[in-house]
C-alpha cells in the first residue's frame, strides 16, 4: 500500500468537520478546527491547514510522521491515540484510517448531485480517462483523478478535490484482486462505465483470465449505462452472462457497434480515420496518438462524448490536439535515433501491440528493449516466452531481455539477443549497440524502472 501521496490543491477546498465525523463515525480527541483546507496522506507535502490522513501501509505507518504533518497541518485522522497533544491541531480517532479516507471521499461524492464516470479493463484505462476528459472538457467542468491514481487510496483522494462547479467526474478504476473494483464502486457509486477490454494482468492476483474478467465486470453492478468495446468477444460473452439490466453503448471497428471507426489510416506517427455516431453522423479525425489500440481508446471517449452532447467539431478538436499520455507509446529523435517510449507498465496484450508498433513504424533496424512483465503468477514464463516467438516471427532486428523473467523471452528469440538485469544496464548496452537511423522500443513493467534506459544511455 502506497501512503504517500498529496495533490497541488490549487483552488482551497473546505473540508468541514462535521462531514469529516458523519463520514467516518470519528472522535475529535483535541483540538478545535472547524474546517480544512484540503486532504493529504503525505507528511513531507502537506500544506498549512490540511487535513492528515495517517495511513498505515506494509512499509510506512502514516503515525510515525504524526508531528512532523501537524507542523503545517491543521489537524490529522489517527487510529492510534497521539502520544501528547499538540497545541491548536485538531485530532480525530478512528478504527481505520483507510476506511476514513475513503468515507470522506464517498460522502462529498454524494454531496454533488453529478454524473460520476468510470474507467476500467485490462489495458487503456489511463489514455481512455484522459480522451473522456478532454472531450467533455469542451463543454463541462471535469474532475478527473490525476496520473493512474485509480487504487483504493488514489481514487478516495481525487474524490476529496470536488469543486463546488464541477459538473462531471471521471475516474479510472484498476484491479489486481478480486473484489476490488466492486470495493471503488462503493466509494465513487459510478452513474456510468467504461469497459476498455480484458486480457491477461496483475495476474499474480487472478486465479485465472476468468477471474480477471469476473473483477472488471463487476463495474456492472454499479451504474445505469455502460460503454462496451464490441469487437473484444471475450469480454462481450462475460457481459452477456452477467445479467446487467441498464443500457449497452457499444464502440468498436470489426463488428457493428453504435460509435465505430472506418477508412483507418495508421501513420507513421498517429493516424487518421471517420469517426461515426449514432445517426450516421460523422466526421474526419486525426489523432496525433499511434497504434490500433488507441483507437480503440478515442472511440471509448467518443462513445460519451456524444451520449453528453458533445457535437462532431469538439469531439474533433479535443481528439486531435489530445498529445497522449506521458511513458504511453510517446515517439522521439534521439541523436538520429527514433525512441518509441512506452515505459510505464506492461502485460502481455500491450507488449505485443507494442511490439507490432515497432515493426510498424520502424526505420532501419528495429532493436526492442524489453523489461520484466511482473504480476503474472504461473503465466509469466509462457507469457514471456510468447514474446520473444512474436519477435521472432516480425524479425526484429536485436532484443535486449532486462530482468530474469525476459530472459524466457530470450530463450525464444532467433535474432541477436542481449541479456541484462537492470534497466541501468540496458542503457549502458546500447551505447555500443544503437546506430544512426534504428529504431528502438523501450518497454516494461513499471516496477522495472524501464525510463532509467535512457538515463544509462546518456551516461
Amino acid at each position: 500500500m502506497d501512503n504517500t501521496v498529496c495533490f497541488d490543491q490549487g483552488i482551497v477546498k473546505t473540508l468541514r468537520i462535521e462531514d469529516i465525523i458523519t463520514a467516518t463515525g470519528g472522535k475529535v480527541i483535541c483540538g478545535n478546527s472547524d474546517s480544512f483546507e484540503g486532504v493529504c496522506t503525505d507528511s513531507r507535502k502537506i500544506k498549512k491547514g490540511e487535513l492528515f490522513i495517517a495511513l498505515k501501509g506494509e512499509r510506512f505507518d502514516g503515525h510515525d510522521f504524526l508531528h512532523e504533518a501537524l507542523e503545517k497541518a491543521g489537524g490529522a485522522v489517527v487510529s492510534l491515540p497521539a502520544s501528547e497533544h499538540i497545541k491548536d491541531k485538531t485530532i480525530i480517532y478512528v478504527d481505520d484510517t483507510l476506511k476514513a479516507l475513503q468515507d470522506i471521499a464517498h460522502l462529498l461524492r454524494l454531496k454533488r448531485d453529478i454524473p460520476v464516470i468510470a474507467v476500467t479493463g485490462s489495458n487503456g484505462k489511463t489514455t481512455t480517462k484522459e480522451l473522456i476528459a478532454c472531450i467533455l472538457s469542451t463543454r463541462y467542468r471535469v474532475l478527473k483523478n490525476p496520473g493512474n491514481f485509480n487504487n483504493n487510496i488514489g481514487l478516495p483522494l481525487s474524490l476529496t478535490n470536488i469543486e463546488d462547479d464541477d459538473e462531471v467526474i471521471v475516474l479510472e478504476m484498476g484491479a489486481s484482486r478480486p473484489g476490488e473494483i466492486k470495493e471503488l464502486c462503493n466509494i465513487a457509486t459510478p452513474d456510468y462505465g467504461v469497459l476498455t477490454n480484458i486480457s491477461p494482468a496483475h495476474l499474480a492476483g487472478f486465479r485465472d483470465i476468468e477471474t480477471v474478467r469476473k473483477t472488471k465486470l463487476e463495474l456492472l453492478d454499479a451504474v445505469k449505462v455502460a460503454f462496451v468495446n464490441v469487437d473484444d468477444l471475450f469480454m462481450m460473452e462475460g457481459i452477456s452472462r452477467s445479467g446487467f439490466k441498464g443500457s449497452l453503448f457499444g464502440y468498436g471497428i470489426q463488428s457493428r457497434a453504435d460509435v465505430y471507426a472506418a477508412g483507418i489510416e495508421l501513420h507513421e506517427s498517429g493516424s487518421s480515420f471517420t469517426l461515426y455516431v449514432p445517426g450516421n453522423r460523422s466526421i474526419r479525425v486525426n489523432p496525433k496518438i499511434s497504434g490500433m489500440f488507441n483507437i480503440y481508446n478515442i472511440l471509448a471517449a467518443a462513445s460519451v462524448g456524444h451520449l453528453f452532447d458533445i457535437d462532431l467539431p469538439g469531439m474533433k478538436g479535443a481528439i486531435d490536439s489530445f498529445t497522449g499520455v506521458p511513458m504511453r507509446l510517446q515517439f522521439m529523435e534521439l541523436n538520429g535515433i527514433r525512441v518509441i517510449s512506452d515505459m510505464y507498465n506492461a502485460n502481455p496484450a500491450s507488449m505485443e501491440e507494442a511490439v507490432k508498433e515497432l515493426v510498424r513504424t520502424g526505420k532501419g533496424r528495429t532493436i526492442a528493449v524489453l523489461g520484466d512483465m511482473l504480476e503474472l503468477g504461473n503465466f509469466e514464463e509462457e507469457a514471456h516466452r510468447k514474446i520473444g516467438r512474436l519477435m521472432s516471427a516480425l524479425r526484429i532486428d536485436t532484443f535486449v531481455a532486462v530482468g530474469p523473467r525476459m530472459a524466457f523471452a530470450a530463450v525464444e528469440f532467433q535474432g541477436e539477443v542481449y541479456k541484462r538485469q537492470t534497466a541501468v544496464e540496458a542503457g549502458r548496452l546500447l551505447k555500443t549497440v544503437l546506430k544512426e537511423g534504428d529504431t528502438v522500443l523501450i518497454k516494461g513493467s513499471r516496477g522495472m524502472g524501464m525510463e532509467k534506459v535512457l538515463e544509462g544511455y546518456a551516461l
